[in-house]
């Protein structure tokens, strides 16, 4: 909490995030590298051949399509209700990027869903509120962009952003409450990964990848955000 606080000062946030942007994509560049040649020379799955190795691209998608959500409701929140300064920003800045992992990880499952289920879209539970999830983003960015009152649209987005977070455990937990065609946890079980270590290191490499770059964009997102509201405020000082 302490740091959100310190980072909510504009000048502070564009200091540290000017250091920290580059490193974290060199980083996310890196790790994407290594973890994409691992898993493209990773042998072909007994059931799902070389198809499994879509699993690299979509499934780092669908969980940063999720994160990035739960960023753009934490950053609604702060600014809804505690007002910091950076916070709509920071909203505003993660929508994009957010629906940019969506609609990557519905396109990739397709194509990994074509050759598994002879289709490349059902109604499934997890597929449908993913949509749904992708439609949020949407929502979130047409209504931000409808209204001219910048301090209007940033209350009526919040609270648009934190009803959509409802449907976060519903993606997560769709694949449980309901019968799905797909498949379920294999990370975080209980007694370990069901996923095989040749298959299992270069999607955690991925995942870290699609993270750190997430965050550096984002930060660079948040920094023009901040240039453009600089920008229209020296506008309307020299339109008086």
């Amino acid at each position: 909490m302490g740091m959100i606080t310190a980072l909510a000062n504009p000048q502070r946030f564009m200091t540290v995030s000017r250091v920290a942007a580059p490193i974290l994509a060199a980083i996310a560049v890196l790790l994407a590298v290594v973890g994409l040649w691992l898993g493209f020379s990773a042998p072909p799955d007994y059931q799902q051949g070389a198809t499994v190795r879509i699993m690299f691209i979509h499934v780092p998608a669908a969980w940063l399509g999720m994160f990035a959500y739960a960023c753009l409701a934490g950053s609604s929140f702060f600014g809804l209700i505690f007002r910091h300064s950076l916070a709509d920003a920071a909203a505003r800045a993660a929508a994009p990027l957010g629906a940019g992992f969506t609609f990557l990880a519905l396109v990739t499952g397709s194509f990994w869903g074509r050759p598994m289920w002879g289709a490349w879209w059902v109604w499934d539970a997890r597929l449908t509120s993913f949509l749904v999830l992708f439609l949020f983003y949407i929502g979130y960015m047409a209504l931000q962009a409808s209204i001219d009152d910048e301090a209007k649209a940033a209350r009526a987005g919040a609270i648009l952003a934190l009803v959509g977070a409802i449907n976060l455990p519903i993606v997560k937990y769709s694949v449980d409450w309901w019968n799905s065609l797909h498949q379920g946890e294999s990370i975080f079980l209980k007694g370990g990964p069901a996923l095989a270590p040749v298959y299992l290191w270069p999607l955690g490499l991925m995942a870290f990848a699609y993270t750190f770059g997430f965050l550096a964009l984002w930060m660079t997102r948040i920094q023009a955000e901040i240039w453009r509201r600089r920008a229209g405020a020296l506008a309307v000082q020299g339109a008086r």
